[in-house]
């Protein structure tokens, strides 16, 4: 569980030990996905390059959709990571489960749910409505 205490402006060590541990296990997780998916892009692309005789207007366009699925894959998994990144960055100088927009505390429940979370609910909604 992650521990947020709004009672105060630090964490015990044991508290951060505890998130820090979370937070690193979680992005070697993503490494680990997103080695995984440049080797299975690597064989698609050796595959594509191998066997494109006889090929047809359908077999071009499903090779393009399976490139493009592997690159939004990557980017995706990436994006994740950096996340979890500046998650750990945000920890390392005491910023970590406050609201990067009124940095008032982010509740436990968020950041248990979206560990990477570097707003609160309010401020994410607001966000989200300007972004529409």
């Amino acid at each position: 569980m992650l521990v947020h205490d709004t009672t105060a402006t630090g964490r015990s060590q044991a508290e951060v030990d505890q998130i820090r541990q979370s937070l690193q296990s979680r992005y070697d997780e993503l490494s680990a996905e997103y080695e995984q998916a440049v080797l299975q892009s690597q064989v698609l692309r050796l595959v594509e390059i191998g066997d494109t005789a006889g090929d047809d207007q359908a077999d071009s366009g499903t090779k393009t959709a399976e490139r493009d699925t592997a690159q939004s894959l990557l980017r995706s998994i990436l994006d994740r990571r950096a996340q979890f990144e500046h998650a750990l960055t945000r920890l390392e100088e005491g910023t970590y489960g406050f609201c990067e927009g009124c940095s008032a505390p982010i509740p436990v429940e968020r950041l248990e749910i979206f560990p990477s979370a570097t707003s609160c609910v309010t401020c994410k909604q607001n966000r989200e409505r300007r972004a529409a």
